[in-house]
């Protein structure tokens, strides 16, 4: 496992300049402490995406081949003082992911950041100096980049920023633009992952995209939760290419699905896909806007969504949500360098996932999906203790070595 962490989007930054002093403290701390969520990783967007307060791009001139006009003062103004505040707690360990929703429109197809479209073939070394560019702008600023995907949801029309790439497409940008473009400006060491969409299609992604001419190119294969479990898809690509790593990017309750007064009966859904995820490979999990308001939001297209914490905008009031509580569990007692370990139950009403750590504590998170409690038996080496799990619970043991 290499971490846990979260999106700091435009909204997150929005909201959290709403807040007074010892709120952000509260919720930074709760995040990024040792003692905490022990969040290490963060994802940011490359010029807008629906979780803005409305569209953007660093640069809108087609004829500006230098990116002499390209103004970092979105990120700015809104990512960049929670980021601060973060890399304050977190300090040398914090690590970023950096995803384009969308090309500039200029370089589109269809002309508009939204609903789809593709990268026109004319503009493929431009948008790769650009996706550079923006790496340049968080390492001057003493950001560790530690990896970038190539395109959010690129199987996918949306109503915000989008644009779509097929396997191929997917294949050549990298190989023929990006990878050449980060390997002449220093880049090199930082990791480039494919796909970063919904998971029942990874497999085949990596199969389109991975050869004799990619694979020193590819670190892995990034996936969001949307769809379903499709562990299979997970265990087929650990099978067939296991140098590739997983990782979660993006995953959270969204409105349009879950009704948010019922938030709190829906949130053990994601707790079995953590679960899963980490049985069948992943190692390493972001969760989507680490803060948004009481709607949701702010988002440009009104696509809310759950966060685990909210602030209500309203009474001035931050709110810590369950997912927050049951995320605990997982990052706080799984740290990085931490290795899955085998394990068994005796019911599938039980999801469990069990882990060493770098200092030789067994972790085992154990989540009971119905209603009724029932007995956990932990044995290991000759030894045993029993535990009753209480109904629609999220639990962790640790055994100490």
């Amino acid at each position: 496992m290499r971490g846990f962490g979260g999106a700091v989007t435009e909204a997150a930054g929005y909201v959290y300049s709403l807040m007074d002093e010892k709120q952000k403290k509260t919720l930074v701390e709760t995040y990024f402490s040792p003692d905490e969520m022990n969040y290490r990783l963060v994802r940011i967007h490359l010029d807008s995406c629906d979780f803005c307060l409305d569209t953007y791009e660093a640069m809108s001139d087609p004829q500006d081949t230098e990116l002499k006009s390209f103004s970092f003062e979105r990120t700015e103004k809104y990512i960049i003082p929670m980021l601060e505040d973060i890399r304050k707690i977190a300090g040398d360990e914090l690590k970023l992911m950096l995803t384009p929703w969308s090309p500039p429109a200029f370089m589109k197809t269809n002309g508009d950041r939204k609903k789809g479209g593709k990268l026109k073939p004319e503009y493929r070394q431009m948008w790769a100096e650009y996706l550079c560019r923006y790496i340049r702008e968080f390492l001057d600023r003493g950001y560790a980049v530690q990896r970038i995907s190539i395109q959010n949801e690129p199987n996918a029309v949306q109503t915000w920023d989008s644009c779509l790439f097929s396997g191929e497409e997917e294949k050549v940008f990298l190989r023929d633009f990006l990878y050449p473009a980060m390997k002449a400006h220093g880049y090199e060491d930082i990791e480039i992952f494919i796909w970063d969409h919904n998971k029942e299609r990874i497999f085949e992604r990596v199969r389109d995209v991975v050869d004799e001419s990619t694979e020193h190119m590819v670190t892995g294969a990034a996936f969001h939760w949307y769809s379903g479990d499709h562990f299979e898809a997970m265990d087929l690509v650990r099978r067939h290419y296991p140098e590739i790593k997983m990782i979660m990017s993006e995953s959270c309750l969204e409105y349009r699905l879950f009704d948010e007064k019922n938030i709190e009966n829906v949130t053990n859904k994601l707790c079995h896909e953590i679960i899963g995820d980490l049985n069948h490979g992943m190692c390493a999990f972001y969760d989507w806007n680490l803060l948004l308001d009481e709607k949701g939001g702010p988002n440009h297209v009104e696509n809310y969504c759950h966060a685990p914490f909210l602030y209500d905008t309203n009474t001035g009031a931050l709110l810590p949500q369950r997912t927050q509580m049951q995320y605990y569990h997982f990052s706080h007692n799984i740290v990085p360098g931490s290795v899955r370990i085998a394990a068994t139950k005796y019911t599938e009403m039980i999801d469990m996932a069990a882990y060493q750590t770098p200092e030789g504590k067994i972790v085992v998170i154990i989540l009971n999906k119905g209603a009724a409690p029932l007995p956990v038996n932990f044995r290991l080496q000759g030894k045993a203790a029993e535990a009753i799990l209480l109904g629609r619970t999220l639990a962790t043991c640790v055994i100490e070595p």
